[in-house]
């Protein structure tokens, strides 16, 4: 594209303004001995031509850095800059891959050469589309030169020294939005889309554990492997997994169904060594636990004896002979030594209760299901009944340790009072566990009685409501048979009344002067009433419009015996 290159020197000043080293059409330097301090005020730190809206980051201008515009002096225009005292020029939001813009204000006189000569310097165009109401619309080769084109928005411009009103114009350069840049914005928007899933799958290929080795077709050789294979401990695993994916692969038929069956009953033969198997590591699990639990109790003794010692030179006769130091350190230690002692013993009771419920939970599970019932209550009841049997074993639990250590303690018959403060503390903490599952116990027990009685109080509510629904019904449907037997017979006693004293008016009569004869039977008929029943009857009672202007009445007539002719 060949066009004229226009005054260096007014171009440089455009861009010395903004901190950026002028560049022609060719990408050199107008000026190579460009200063970036030229043209600045004292104290603003020149514009970097990478940063975000200058570079390939679109990004409007910064507002804090306030920009000084002067006159740009053109080959064939020149440009004035507007008032610097006005706010910046309004601007539309910036389209998705914005490369065009769009410039009002331009004079009439204006061409495609001034237009290219103004606009050039910012960067390369690719497409100008001119119109005749003096705008056009400018498409760039770059994003980053929308912004540096934007720069001059809001300029007057003037051709030569004219001072011809088609001579001259106010630049108005905006965002536009355009086909063409929307579909390469998509485009570049669907390459990254399509890089960032490649990226993704290699990732995840990358992470994906290897697949397993594939599995050999069924064959004589192999299916004799198979089956020594199967027979050996340990490459059953192996085995059974080739012989799983013959059967489900469809390699049965009749001529080797005879070796899938003994392979079939050579891995039903390792049954009995996966439950001996089971057995012996479950026996070796209670054996451990049972070695734990001697050892904690062997442990738990030393502790006992650690502590007696500890008491022993805490009396009067051994305690007077140490000195302040070594009585504190006694004392210190003792008071160690009994937290870790209780510590373990509440670790050991622990295993206990755990050893007794599940002992009860077995008992529970060895018991019969009882039948579900139809009503919520009766499951709420037998669940009540569930947990307290529960409970009593644990109460029962309870007791039998509370016993035991009544045994102990009566067999050891303590000494030092300290030891016999610990026991009688732990005899009243299980005291008061053993009276608070006692509370509990009966307080399920009352609660279950209590769900019992509203049970049963509940369906005899039931029933009653019932019954008097009952009786509601039939009340009610004996009110509407009376009442309908009382309307049709009013009805038909009014009927009789009004074409008695319509057959005696012949002429008819309006419906206010029949409601006044009826009200002096009934005082609560109304004149809608009658209107509605005689129109009910069309081939009884016809209404008639009688007189002229405002004498217009409506009457009505008896038309019975017509009717009857008529039929």
């Amino acid at each position: 594209m060949t066009m004229p290159m226009s005054d260096p020197n007014a171009w440089a000043t455009a861009m010395n303004n903004l901190g950026m080293p002028p560049i022609g059409m060719t990408g050199q330097p107008l000026m190579p001995d460009f200063d970036p301090n030229l043209g600045m005020m004292a104290g603003i730190t020149p514009m970097n031509p990478m940063m975000p809206g200058l570079s390939m980051v679109p990004a409007p201008l910064s507002q804090d850095i306030p920009v000084i515009k002067e006159i740009i002096h053109c080959k064939s225009c020149t440009l004035f800059p507007p008032n610097p005292n006005l706010p910046p020029p309004a601007t539309r939001e910036r389209p998705p891959g914005c490369k065009t813009v769009f410039v009002g204000g331009l004079p009439e006189n204006a061409t495609e050469q001034l237009i290219m000569e103004v606009f050039g310097q910012c960067g390369d165009i690719t497409a100008i589309r001119k119109s005749k109401k003096n705008f056009c619309h400018i498409r760039f080769a770059e994003e980053f030169t929308v912004d540096k084109a934007l720069f001059l928005s809001g300029y007057r411009i003037r051709l030569g020294s004219s001072t011809d009103k088609k001579d001259t114009g106010r630049l108005h350069v905006d965002f536009a939005q355009a086909r063409d840049d929307l579909y390469e914005w998509e485009c570049r928007q669907r390459m990254l889309a399509r890089e960032e899933r490649h990226r993704r799958k290699m990732e995840e290929d990358r992470l994906r554990p290897p697949s397993p080795p594939p599995i050999v077709h069924y064959s004589e050789h192999e299916c004799s492997q198979l089956g020594d294979k199967i027979k050996d401990d340990g490459k059953f695993a192996e085995a059974v997994r080739v012989l799983l994916t013959w059967l489900e692969r469809g390699e049965v038929n009749r001529r080797n169904a005879n070796n899938f069956y003994s392979m079939i009953q050579s891995s039903n033969s390792h049954i009995r060594r996966l439950m001996s198997e089971k057995s012996q590591h479950e026996k070796e699990m209670e054996e451990a636990k049972e070695k734990f639990k001697t050892a904690l109790a062997g442990i738990l003794a030393q502790f006992e004896q650690i502590v007696s010692v500890f008491q022993a030179a805490s009396k009067q006769k051994a305690w007077d002979h140490f000195s302040k130091a070594q009585r504190k350190n006694l004392d210190m230690w003792r008071k160690q030594a009994e937290e870790i002692r209780n510590m373990h013993n509440e670790q050991l009771m622990g295993i206990r209760r755990e050893e007794e419920m599940e002992m009860s939970d077995d008992d529970m599970e060895d018991a019969p299901d009882s039948k579900d019932s139809e009503d919520s209550g009766v499951s709420q009841a037998e669940a009540l009944k569930e947990e307290n049997d529960s409970l009593r074993c644990q109460l029962d639990a309870y007791r039998n340790e509370v016993e035991l250590l009544k045994q102990e303690q009566g067999k050891t018959q303590p000494i030092r009072s300290e030891e016999d403060s610990t026991h009688s503390q732990q005899l009243s903490f299980l005291q008061q566990a053993l009276q608070g599952m006692q509370k509990q116990l009966l307080k399920m027990r009352e609660e279950l009685k209590q769900r019992e009685a509203e049970l049963e109080k509940s369906l005899e509510d039931k029933q009653q409501l019932k019954n008097q629904v009952q009786n509601l019904k039939e009340g009610l449907q004996n009110l509407q048979n009376t009442h309908v037997m009382q309307v049709s017979e009013t009805e038909s006693t009014f009927l009789w009344i009004i074409s008695t004293f319509l057959h005696v008016h012949p002429f008819g009569a309006s419906i206010e002067y029949i409601c006044s004869y009826l009200q002096r039977l009934d005082t609560k008929i109304n004149p809608s009433e009658v209107e509605a029943l005689l129109s009910r009857l069309p081939c009884t009672f016809r209404q008639e419009l009688t007189g002229v202007g405002a004498s217009l009445e409506k009457r009505w007539n008896f038309c019975g015996f017509q009717g009857i002719k008529s039929t």
